[in-house]
This record gives C-alpha cells, structure tokens and sequence, in this order.
C-alpha cells in the first residue's frame, strides 16, 4: 500500500478502514491543558520536509512509523504532547517542555536517523530531507486552544481529508473523545484557526 503522494479521497475503502483500524489500536491518552493564564512552557512544534516534498508520505506504512517514532520521541523529552498530526510533508505537535532547546535537539536527531534510512530506501543519498524544526511558545490559553484547532484541522487544510475524524495520523479522535463533540464545536468558535500559521505553514496542496 504505497503512494507517492498521500491523498485520503484516492484511497479504497479497504485502505482507509486498515488505516482507521490503526489509529484505534494506537491511540495516546490526550493531556488536558493547565489552566493558568499565560502560563510558560508549551510550545507548537512545527517542522517540514526540504522544499515541502512528500517524503513522509511515500508510503502508508512509513507515515505510520513516523508518526510513532515522533511521538516517541515527547514521551522519552518528557514532553506531554496536547495535539499532533502527521501530513505527507510537515507535521505539528502541541505539547508542554521546560526543556524546548533540548527537545529541538532530539527532535533534529531524528531528522538524521529518518534521512539515513529513507534516503538509503530511495537509494537517494545525500538528498536533504528536513528544514529545521521550529517552536512557537504559546502566549495564553486563547492561543493555545487556537493552535489545538489549527493542528487538528491541518489535514482538511490541506485537502487531505473532508473531516478531521477522516485522517488517521492526527489526535483528533483522541480529543474528541476527551471533550465531546459539543465542546470542541464551542471551542473551535471561540478560539477559530483565521490565519493562524498563514506564513511559515507548508502551502496549499
């Protein structure tokens, strides 16, 4: 099941149901936010792959490991992760650290490990697969709930799926189970996306 640019609408029935299948058997317990205004330490993580290629998204399954393996990696930082997703080219994650500069750096060591295997994959070695991961601290609780939305409504964005439920590499499922469908609607029109990210997001697909 491999495709050179993910895209949710071209998959089957049997692929989207395979793919659905995972993300229930890999679901994380979702981290409710402190509440504390203006409270220091949770930032959105951002990185994308060199000139926005697909290099994630070569393949379901290598989306699918990535997706582990970067969630892996906030778990082993001590980094409580509030949202994430996964696209073909960049992906976000929403999470707390005291430590930020010590998590971009674990954050880049697996860059270097993803490179050396998937460019050896592609027999494409020495092609620069990430630009550098980057942080935006968040300034009050209206910019975090703000970021949650923007990071689960990052595959509709984009065009790769109607509805966030339809994405499987993404919390979404996970906090809508949390809070309810009827909360997150409230939230999303308090705190909505508008150009949220407008200028340094991966672009349209």
């Amino acid at each position: 099941m491999s495709h050179t640019m993910y895209v949710w609408r071209k998959l089957t029935d049997s692929q989207r149901q395979e793919l659905l299948r995972w993300r229930r058997q890999s679901r994380n317990p979702w981290h409710s936010p402190p509440h504390r205004e203006g409270d220091s330490g949770r930032y959105l993580i951002t990185a994308a792959c060199f000139e926005h290629q697909p290099v994630i998204g070569s393949s379901v399954e290598r989306m699918a490991t990535f997706a582990t393996t970067l969630l892996k990696v906030f778990e082993t930082s001590h980094a409580p992760v509030h949202a994430w997703v996964v696209l073909p080219n960049h992906y976000h994650v929403l999470a707390d650290t005291r430590d930020v500069l010590g998590l971009l750096k674990e954050i880049g060591l697996l860059h270097g490990r993803s490179s050396h295997q998937w460019n050896g994959e592609e027999d494409r070695h020495g092609r620069q697969v990430w630009c550098r991961a980057a942080e935006t601290s968040m300034k009050s609780e209206r910019h975090f709930w703000a970021a949650l939305n923007y990071v689960h409504h990052n595959p509709v964005r984009h065009g790769y799926a109607r509805l966030w439920l339809e994405w499987p590499f993404s919390s979404a499922a996970d906090y809508l189970d949390a809070v309810g469908r009827e909360h997150a609607q409230q939230v999303w029109k308090e705190c909505p996306v508008l150009d949220f990210g407008k200028d340094w997001d991966a672009p349209e697909m």
